[in-house]
């Protein structure tokens, strides 16, 4: 059919333009990190870039471009840190170990009761199981992405009651935040206080983390927090990050100063009195069944196919994204915060990599030929789902005098378009959601605005169609007006 033939037509045009899309110039600077950040932002269009390493003793900053207000970014600017957190909620777990307040192989449901599912199994769960990604929970029972979201981690642990495992207890690793959460609730229910004061009061006070703290939200404001940024094909556009629930899992809001105290703290050379040496190391651990992850850590390579020689968390919020990675046997560590999108683990594991004479990753960015396949399929949609708007009285009458109109072969096409614009995102999450479309609107925008040129524009060019058919039929059947004289 000649409308399907135009479609793909204009999928291969797209194609072409990513394809074809011109690689963004690296900026050339005398300092090798300050090389690697000025890259990075290059490929990934990042507005704000906070990256450190850390060898030995010394500490060595670099600072790029700028916050949501507008202002440069400093050693102070304030970043969410996202899943970074969970390295921050599984020390608060070692540190309750430590004072003998829980166990690590403790049931769940022994330290909190009120923990419950609508699966027996869950009673087999865990506290290491829950640090480790290994309790069963899973994203194809439970949506993390419910709107509104729960508001703190009591809120959460309810909401778990008609919920089932997908496997069982420490047999599969599947990374769901919803177990941090839960760590989050535990930590409350055994320290008395809320999660954010514990961290505030036992972590990172110790520490000398006094620019860090917790929110419950993803999207809640924070004293000095500015906005991060939506960046698609170069162009970086200030936005309020997705409302989702955070607590415990991807809450924590630092600056660069305060999370080089925390990789430090993590090699062992800061706050060396808050936690023993054996728990500290736990936490660095690859544990059972977990497929390489430790207690809110990874192990890692330094490049692909090597051995694996870094302990490291990344974090990726809608507008937030940054990596933290360490080399025990090297005592190199490096951390990125930015304030957009983009593969900071790519930034992180190359300044580690310059620094310990590894070779380095080249940088890309996938989303750019992606957005730009999007871009030039929603012109193209768009120019011709209007063109058959504007010509349907046309099309209407060609149809209505053909011997054979051929009506479904020609109207089946609109409404495939229609259909694929609705249901467009849920083969990237798997199941139909509404609320998927809004998650889809935040992490890729040009696929939403792509999804919504197929089904309204394909609607009303399947409306204008069939209502010009009809129009044209009432215009054929009409009786001539006068007649012949009797």
């Amino acid at each position: 059919m000649r409308f399907l033939r135009v479609i793909s037509l204009l999928a291969l045009v797209a194609v072409l333009l990513g394809w074809t899309a011109p690689a963004t110039a690296t900026a050339t600077v005398t300092a090798v990190g300050g090389r690697l950040v000025d890259e990075y932002r290059s490929v990934f269009g990042t507005p704000g870039v906070a990256a450190a390493v850390i060898d030995g003793s010394s500490v060595e900053t670099t600072v790029r471009g700028r916050d949501g207000d507008g202002n440069a970014v400093t050693a102070r600017t304030r970043f969410r840190v996202a899943s970074m957190s969970k390295s921050m909620t599984a020390t608060a777990i070692m540190l309750l170990a430590d004072r003998g307040r829980v166990s690590l192989d403790d049931p769940v449901v022994k330290v909190l009761p009120d923990f419950k599912m609508a699966d027996p199994r869950f009673t087999g769960i865990t506290v290491r199981q829950i640090l480790s990604h290994t309790s069963g929970l899973s994203i194809s029972t439970n949506n993390e992405y419910v709107f509104p979201p729960p508001r703190g981690a009591r809120e959460v642990v309810a909401g778990l009651a008609d919920k089932t495992l997908a496997a069982a207890p420490g047999t599969h690793a599947e990374y769901h935040n919803t177990n941090y959460s839960i760590a989050a609730r535990i930590v409350e229910v055994v320290s008395g206080k809320s999660f954010d004061a514990f961290l505030r009061t036992e972590l990172f006070t110790p520490l000398g983390m006094t620019d860090t703290g917790s929110t419950l939200g993803c999207s809640d404001q924070a004293e000095g927090l500015t906005s991060g940024y939506e960046v698609v094909l170069g162009v970086a556009v200030a936005a309020p990050e997705m409302p989702g629930f955070c607590v415990g899992n991807g809450g924590v809001i630092s600056t660069l100063d305060d999370m080089v105290r925390w990789l430090r703290f993590n090699q062992g050379t800061l706050g060396t009195g808050l936690l023993s040496a054996a728990s500290l190391a736990e936490l660095h651990t690859a544990q059972p069944n977990a497929g390489g992850y430790a207690l809110g850590w990874q192990v890692r390579p330094v490049t692909a196919d090597a051995s694996p020689l870094l302990i490291g968390h990344g974090g990726t919020l809608a507008t937030w994204t940054g990596d933290m990675v360490f080399s025990p046997r090297r005592g190199v560590a490096a951390l990125v915060l930015t304030n957009g999108g983009g593969d900071p683990s790519l930034l992180s594991g190359n300044l580690v990599a310059e620094r310990i004479g590894s070779p380095e990753t080249p940088m890309s960015n996938p989303l750019t030929m992606v957005n730009a396949i999007l871009l030039g399929l929603t012109a193209g949609m768009a120019a011709l789902l209007v063109t058959v708007a504007v010509r349907a009285r046309r099309w209407a009458a060609r149809r209505r005098a053909a011997r054979r109109p051929r009506l479904v072969p020609r109207l089946v096409p609109l409404a495939l378009v229609t259909v694929l614009g609705v249901v467009l995102p849920t083969p990237i999450w798997g199941e139909f959601s509404f609320h998927y479309w809004i998650v889809t609107a935040w992490l890729m925008p040009l696929l939403v605005i792509f999804c919504l040129t197929c089904s309204v524009l394909g609607a009303v060019a399947l409306g204008r169609r069939l209502w010009c058919l009809r129009r044209a039929g009432q215009a054929v059947s009409a009786p001539v007006p006068g007649g012949a004289p009797s």
